[in-house]
């Protein structure tokens, strides 16, 4: 008998092992699918997508709600195989004894299972509810080291601790409300295995009264109950996780259902862009925010020309590169490209034949050679890196730094000033050698010197590609074949440098301002 409860041990223990290595093992799996298709995901939604979601908010969803879908998969699952083997024994056991005392014991389960479903109902509830605290609570934090230096410079350090605290204090209270919920298990489930073993021993006492042989029955359903006493417990551990992974698994769901607005269907390889743009009485109207970028639009580039596009704030500029690069999708009219709309090119191909030097300069957390060569062929040599930044008047600084091209910029390039980080975008630019260049405001934060050896240098490199120069000021030094003036999203005035001066409109009024002012 020893023998074979020792052998039973083994077999236990090698079954115990091997299911909880091949679960476990499936669950790390999971994970790294689960995590690898929401980053995939990412990558496809456009713009305006991240101009409606918090980073905070994508963070939770790429960490915390894969790790709780996770614990499912993993322990949770590993648990519930457990107690449904044995559940499974300890009934089948009670039932081939008594099938009438096993109806009396168990008749506090159906109470339990009513008690369990509403209790994990409200568990569902608040687990979305923290989830997406936990997103803003995130996002707070995020926002706060990445504007550190606005903190600081605001003095409103005490404000954000304030504000963060409001939030966390909201998490904690909807967190230890949860818990209070979770605890309200074990309790319950302590209740009915006593009520159960009451039963055992009062009605199997009676059984026993008039048949001595029902002692050893008697025992044997009290061992068995007291067996479903870690099960039963478990069950409040097991339904909580589930109702967790499933709440994650509903944001999991609902992210992964967003069809990105710019589509990739019918869309084609076709021959290396030349440089010729078409803008056929374009009009664009910015998503969710309703602002007009566009009205009725209407230019034409050829290959090669150098193109000046100027505007106050808000006046359409950007929208132009964004519309080019297809960030966007134009609500009227079309945008070709060597003579093939741009929404029956592929995507990729089109914004890897165009360099777009934008607005707001973001470098990753890399040393400066790696955000140079950042999307650029493979084939790039040394060389290729020095002329560019060369072009882009930043290898002279780059040179100077203690471990040069090496360097470490920290995250979004805060090592570096905001016309250094300016000028390694452009040399990123140039240094994919497209056929097609948008220059996006790009030199406000160089001085007037360094402008001008900038636009002196550039003018050799992209000699025979098409540029577009977006800006709030003129550049004298560079000859351009078309000045483009917005207004409110409408074209203004348009023609060369000496005709727009002739016609005494905005553009000469610019000019005699900008003058002036570099007088003085």
């Amino acid at each position: 008998c020893s023998v074979t409860i020792l052998v039973l041990a083994i077999v236990r223990s090698i079954f115990m092992f091997f299911m909880r290595q091949t679960i476990i093992v499936m669950s790390r799996h999971i994970e790294f699918d689960q995590k690898n298709q929401v980053y995939a995901h990412y990558q496809k939604l456009d713009t305006e997508f991240y101009k409606t979601h918090s980073t905070g908010d994508l963070m939770s969803r790429i960490t915390e709600d894969v790790s709780r879908v996770r614990m499912y998969t993993g322990p949770s699952l590993m648990y519930l195989i457990n107690l449904v083997s044995l559940i499974g024994f300890c009934l089948y056991n009670m039932f081939s004894k008594d099938v009438r005392l096993s109806l009396y014991v168990l008749a506090p389960l159906p109470i339990l299972a009513i008690t369990i479903y509403f209790v994990n109902s409200i568990i569902n509830k608040k687990s979305e509810e923290i989830q997406g605290q936990l997103s803003d609570l995130t996002t707070n934090a995020q926002e706060s080291y990445s504007g550190i230096r606005v903190i600081k410079s605001f003095v409103q350090e005490k404000a954000m601790l304030g504000f963060f605290k409001t939030n966390s204090e909201l998490y904690r209270k909807n967190a230890v409300s949860l818990a209070k919920v979770e605890a309200f298990y074990a309790p319950t489930m302590a209740l009915m295995i006593g009520l159960s073993t009451l039963l055992t021993i009062y009605l199997g006492g009676l059984e026993a009264l008039q048949d001595p042989r029902k002692v050893g029955t008697v025992i044997e359903f009290v061992i068995y109950i007291n067996m479903l006493t870690f099960p039963v417990s478990a069950i409040g551990w097991t339904a909580s996780m589930i109702q967790r992974a499933a709440a994650s698994q509903k944001r999991l769901n609902e992210f992964l259902s967003i069809v990105p607005t710019i589509s990739a269907n019918n869309t084609r390889i076709v021959a290396p862009l030349e440089g010729n743009i078409e803008f056929n009485n374009v009009g664009f109207v910015y998503p969710h925010s309703g602002i007009q970028g566009l009205t009725n639009f209407d230019i034409k580039i050829k290959a090669g020309q150098k193109v000046l596009i100027l505007g106050k704030t808000g006046s359409g500029k950007t929208s132009i590169a964004q519309l080019i690069t297809r960030m966007y999708e134009t609500n009227s009219g079309s945008i070709i490209i060597d003579g093939i709309n741009v929404n029956n090119i592929n995507t990729q191909q089109l914004r890897k034949e165009i360099g777009y030097v934008q607005q707001d300069v973001f470098l990753f957390s890399d040393s400066i050679e790696n955000n140079i060569r950042f999307g650029v062929d493979a084939s790039c040599t040394h060389e290729d890196l020095l002329i560019a930044t060369q072009t882009a008047h930043v290898l002279n600084e780059i040179n100077s730094l203690p471990n040069k091209f090496e360097t470490l910029v920290g995250e979004r390039g805060t090592t570096l000033s905001g016309g250094q980080k300016q000028r390694v975008a452009i040399a990123r630019a140039l240094l994919k050698k497209p056929n097609i260049y948008i220059f996006d405001d790009c030199l406000s934060a160089v001085d007037a010197n360094t402008e001008q050896i900038i636009l002196s240098n550039l003018k050799s490199y992209i000699q025979n590609k098409t540029a577009l120069f977006i800006t709030h000021r003129i550049f004298y030094s560079f000859q351009f074949d078309l000045i483009i003036y917005l207004e409110d999203g409408t074209i203004a005035e348009m023609g060369t440098h000496d005709s727009l001066l002739a016609k005494n409109g905005l553009y000469a009024e610019l000019y005699r301002v900008q003058q002036t002012q570099e007088q003085h």
